[in-house]
């Protein structure tokens, strides 16, 4: 267990720094401080807030902020006048899985990663309580970049399992906001998934668009290397080594892939609200196959356009719009392009409706092309795993569905259905069930040169991938066993037999 050591300063200059969120609950703030509900001692229960370069009107009303959990965003704001917007958010440590047979333990706002949405309208006092729930192991606090005021709110914020703590403030300035956990550690708090998005929105709201979507990037340190079965507890050399084992969208491998992708109709337009939690790693997001039309830069209220790739810092934001002309699945990705296809940082938007073969023709043509050169490809080695004693079919089938998403998924497809003209479907293939021998040593070994599945042809090249013998008999198993085909167990004793052949 990692132990970290903190220098303490001297009581009087903790409270002299209580805006550092390093501190928090330092010191005793009895005489500042109030039961939920109540007005705080030395205050009217009036509203005084500055209001640089505009006049957000009189506060009017009340209301309870809809919350909302990631993908899904709360309705747009239509109310034309500012209000005392109260938010209500619980504070939940749970485990859950970050990825299928990885489990982890996750502290959240509000039960998700990333946290729950918040849409407030610029000018709305916002009246938030902070619960942490009783089964907490840690206390926990929040600091939301749209604050303007000692550790984003931090500072009011330290909350101990079991209670609940209020505080108040003034969102002055639109844009799309970071919040995140700011108690000491701050590093590994929001490394174990606590953050998430706060909108303001600007008086007359944004531009109306058909769908709206929310995700967030996050980097995750294991003590385990990715895929690697069971609890995982949180490794913090690697996180200040800044070397995650996961990159992810939505706090886990899959959040936005198959049945959990986000979707929109063809001639739709889509705006995602999207964030960085980190806590180390920048974002280059990215969706292929799609132009944002409109990007909102790091959350402001800046407009550019017709960009390809941007940067996400760390604690900031981007908004970004665009319109689906063509059906089909779009991948969302960082462009930091290993993280997306090996820590697991992808998502899918699913679009429907007619083909426009004006804007996107799919393929025209398929013609033989021979460059000279060209080998099949290794996989870096790495140490070897203990081979563990004989395992059940149903034990080959869980393990090698883990492999199969970790290694193969990109280029064979979730589906099994793999590439037209580049990649051989393994779904009801011939080529695969005919030889199960053969089938090991594509795993084993790679494949390079011409091959005929289901009747259509196929020439292009599977590079060798770094798999003990136990994790070949373990993709092998699953891929023979799953998308309508039908075979027996791999047994370990017919790996080392095709590798000796």
């Amino acid at each position: 267990m990692n132990t970290i050591k903190l220098r303490i300063p001297s009581r009087n200059l903790i409270c002299a720094l209580i805006a550092s969120p390093f501190l928090i609950g330092a010191c005793s703030q009895a005489d500042q401080t109030s039961t939920p509900g109540e007005t705080p001692k030395g205050s009217s229960g009036a509203v005084h807030a500055s209001t640089p370069d505009d006049d957000f009107g009189p506060i009017i009303g009340e209301e309870h902020a809809v919350l909302t959990s990631p993908p899904m965003v709360p309705p747009p704001i239509t109310r034309d006048h500012a209000t005392k917007l109260i938010v209500d958010l619980e504070v939940e440590e749970h485990v859950g899985p970050i990825a299928d047979g990885v489990e982890y333990t996750f502290w959240t706002f509000g039960g998700t990663v990333p946290g729950s949405y918040i849409r407030t309208r610029v000018g709305d006092v916002v009246q938030f309580n902070l619960h942490n729930s009783p089964d907490s192991k840690m206390p926990h606090n929040i600091d939301l970049h749209s604050v303007t005021g000692p550790g984003g709110g931090a500072a009011s914020s330290f909350t101990a399992p079991g209670h609940t703590s209020q505080f108040s403030f003034q969102v002055t300035r639109p844009g799309l906001y970071v919040y995140h956990c700011a108690t000491a550690p701050v590093g590994m708090h929001i490394a174990n998934g606590m953050y998430g998005l706060i909108q303001v929105e600007p008086k007359g709201g944004l531009p109306k668009v058909d769908k709206e979507y929310y995700l967030m990037q996050g980097d995750f340190y294991t003590e385990g290397a990715y895929g690697e079965e069971g609890l995982q507890a949180f490794n913090m050399e690697k996180a200040l080594q800044e070397i995650p084992d996961y990159v992810l969208f939505n706090g886990s491998v899959g959040a936005l892939v198959g049945d959990k992708a986000i979707t929109a109709n063809v001639g739709e337009t889509v705006r995602l609200y999207v964030g960085n939690g980190g806590p180390n790693l920048v974002s280059s997001f990215h969706v292929i196959g799609e132009i944002f039309d409109n990007l909102y830069a790091e959350g402001g209220t800046a407009v550019n356009h017709n960009v390809q790739t941007t940067l996400i810092p760390a604690g900031g934001s981007a908004i970004v719009e665009f319109k689906v002309e063509v059906p089909g699945t779009f991948i969302i990705v960082d462009h930091s392009i290993f993280r997306t296809f090996n820590k697991g940082a992808l998502g899918m938007l699913t679009v429907t409706g007619p083909d426009d073969l004006t804007i996107y023709s799919g393929k025209q043509d398929d013609r033989i092309y021979l460059p000279e050169g060209g080998a099949i490809q290794t996989m870096p080695t790495t140490s070897a795993k203990e081979i563990p004693s004989t395992r059940t079919l149903e034990e080959r089938m869980a393990i090698g569905e883990r492999l199969y998403k970790a290694n193969c998924l990109a280029c064979h497809q979730a589906n099994g259905q793999g590439v037209p003209s580049a990649f051989p479907p393994l779904a009801n293939s011939d080529y695969l069930m005919a030889d199960k021998q053969r089938s090991i040593k594509v795993v084993l070994h790679g494949l390079e040169g011409p091959i005929k599945v289901n009747g259509e042809s196929f020439n292009s090249v599977m590079p060798k991938l770094n798999m003990s013998d136990d994790d070949v008999a373990n993709v092998v198993t699953y891929v023979r066993n799953s998308f309508g085909n039908s075979g027996d167990k791999v047994t370990l004793e017919e790996v080392a037999a095709a590798k000796t052949e």
